[in-house]
């Protein structure tokens, strides 16, 4: 298993942030965008949100890339559309690319036992 974490920001906006959250609510999600996760090899896909900032962490199989990810991104009508609702709430992070969304995160700590 993989686990890889990243970042991303909402629009400060009380209104569209608790929209945003319906839309991530329990059965709010649509079943497309879970499945095409699913085939990509996404076993666990947890988000957490402190004021605008959130951060999503992936529990993926061995075989995940994010290449493999886009490709089965870019054959799948409802990812697309479903991004374009998305970026209604989202805003990139100060240090994304351009057209970059969530931002991958490097781990700089674990703990040693």
């Amino acid at each position: 298993m993989q686990r890889f974490c990243l970042a991303l920001d909402l629009v400060d906006d009380a209104d569209l942030i608790a929209e945003y959250e319906r839309w991530h609510s329990p059965g709010a999600g649509w079943p497309e965008v879970r499945q095409n996760d699913l085939n990509a090899g996404i076993l666990d896909l947890q988000i957490y949100r402190t004021g605008t900032r959130m951060f999503m962490i992936l529990e993926t199989d061995d075989h995940f890339t994010f290449e493999k990810k886009r490709a089965l991104d870019a054959q799948e009508p409802k990812v697309a559309a479903w991004e374009e609702l998305m970026w209604k709430f989202q805003k990139p992070l100060p240090n994304a690319k351009p057209g970059e969304k969530w931002v991958l995160m490097e781990k700089i700590f674990q703990f040693e036992k």
